[in-house]
């Protein structure tokens, strides 16, 4: 993403975050309700590339934040993690069923929650470059069959947003290894990168 990403915490006791983000390169505006949150998505029409979302809050807590954003035309598809100290995994379904990207419990380690800021980021570049890339015509007189169960297995992992190290820790190889099976599946494809890739397996129907 180009430049600092912009974060969205809405929180009734935002300090916290907003003191320790900018320090991870991040720049953040506060919302001390979903109320407030609300007015600065819809009404003053800010951009936001993520929000972090506090469940329990006044006046509009996160459940009925979360609903609202995911009504409005202009924000459904806005990335959300939410904060929350309920840790039970009925209302986390529940949670994902509505639209959220992600959950962090409280209390959380610092470091989990940029992990996973970075991941749901990563995955909405991702998303927006394979949008992009449908505008382009991708060579379809290739053969998927001549890809390998691994490499299918590592297309599969790129295509969720995972990186060449988080490939090779999921299939117990070395990073070295994860390269090598790309440059094949690059050859065999008859693409030049990553996101190509993806949206060809897709167009085939290799992977959902």
């Amino acid at each position: 993403m180009g430049g600092l990403a912009s974060i969205l915490v809405v929180d009734d006791n935002p300090k916290y975050l907003a003191d320790a983000l900018p320090m991870y390169g991040y720049d953040v505006t506060a919302a001390l309700d979903g109320l407030e949150a609300l007015k600065l998505l819809i009404e003053e029409n800010k951009q936001y590339d993520l929000i972090l979302l506090d469940v329990m809050m006044p006046n509009m807590d996160g459940w009925d934040t979360l609903k609202a954003i995911r009504s409005n035309k202009k924000l459904k598809y806005m990335p959300i993690i939410m904060l929350t100290a309920v840790s039970e995994d009925q209302k986390m379904v529940s949670g994902l069923k509505i639209g959220a990207d992600d959950y962090v419990v409280k209390p959380f380690i610092l470091p989990n929650l940029l992990a996973r800021i970075e991941a749901v980021l990563r995955r909405t570049k991702w998303q927006t470059e394979l949008s992009g890339e449908k505008e382009k015509k991708i060579n379809k007189d290739v053969n998927i069959e001549a890809l390998t169960p691994k490499e299918k297995e590592v297309l599969a992992l790129v295509a969720q947003g995972a990186s060449n190290q988080e490939i090779a820790d999921k299939l117990y190889v070395r990073d070295v290894t994860v390269k090598t099976h790309l440059n094949s599946i690059f050859k065999k494809l008859k693409v030049s990168n990553r996101t190509q890739a993806v949206l060809l397996a897709m167009e085939v129907n290799l992977i959902n």
